[in-house]
């Protein structure tokens, strides 16, 4: 009898060139339509639709209805973060996903994991929180809130205990496949990233997990943080 978890059906569905630029696609936690994701796989939207159909049975992606219109996302942040450790693991075997360039330095640089903030950029701020005792580690990855917590958010007009208590937990953190290091995540570390957006200090081109700061702006977020 095979017991345990369908590795190698998870697998097969990730092996698909066209599935997993679907997935690529949505990491940013955007919802897209099939005929968004075909155009953009280059590929024809009834195969499309068969891909999706794929991915929605093994529960990585979401559907929504909204009008005429059926979305798709990913199915949740767990999601983002599995495929985000398979990009890892494809870097350190060589299976690059893009040529080297100045849009992989960019990615390296800041990028949108699902819901928080990844890169050189989210792991600085996770090492700053750190730092000041905001936050501390707890077990299996996930981190507890720190004395100095309130202080850093308070500038920003966020409070720990009024953010949204749902999933996922308050903070936790998610390890980074360009760093190699762990930046934030959960709750907080999408609180972050909203405020980052809404203040303008950056931005998210369409189409792309790449997050661009202002100069102004990743002073500000570089702040967060530093000097307590």
């Amino acid at each position: 009898m095979n017991e345990g978890p369908h590795l190698a059906k998870l697998a097969a569905l990730l092996a698909d060139p066209s599935r997993a630029r679907m997935l690529g696609l949505l990491m940013p936690g955007q919802a897209l339509t099939a005929t968004e994701l075909a155009d953009a796989c280059g590929i024809a939207r009834p195969t499309a639709s068969g891909h999706l159909g794929a991915l929605v049975d093994a529960g990585l992606l979401s559907p929504a209805a909204q009008g005429r219109h059926r979305y798709f996302r990913l199915a949740g942040p767990e999601v983002a973060e599995a495929l985000e450790q398979l990009i890892g693991i494809a870097e350190r075997l060589g299976q690059h996903a893009l040529q080297p360039g100045p849009r992989d330095a960019a990615l390296r640089e800041a990028r949108v994991c699902y819901d928080h903030v990844a890169g050189r950029a989210g792991v600085g701020l996770l090492g700053r929180l750190l730092g000041v005792d905001a936050l501390r580690p707890a077990r299996d990855g996930a981190l507890a809130p720190g004395p100095a917590l309130a202080a850093v958010l308070a500038p920003l007009g966020l409070a720990p205990e009024r953010l949204a208590p749902s999933r996922p937990p308050l903070c936790r953190a998610c390890l980074d496949w360009s760093e190699r290091r762990d930046h934030l995540a959960g709750r907080l570390g999408s609180a972050l990233l909203e405020h980052a957006l809404a203040q303008g200090w950056a931005a998210r081109p369409a189409g792309s997990r790449v997050l661009q700061f202002t100069a102004e702006g990743r002073q500000r977020w570089d702040a967060i943080g530093a000097g307590l």
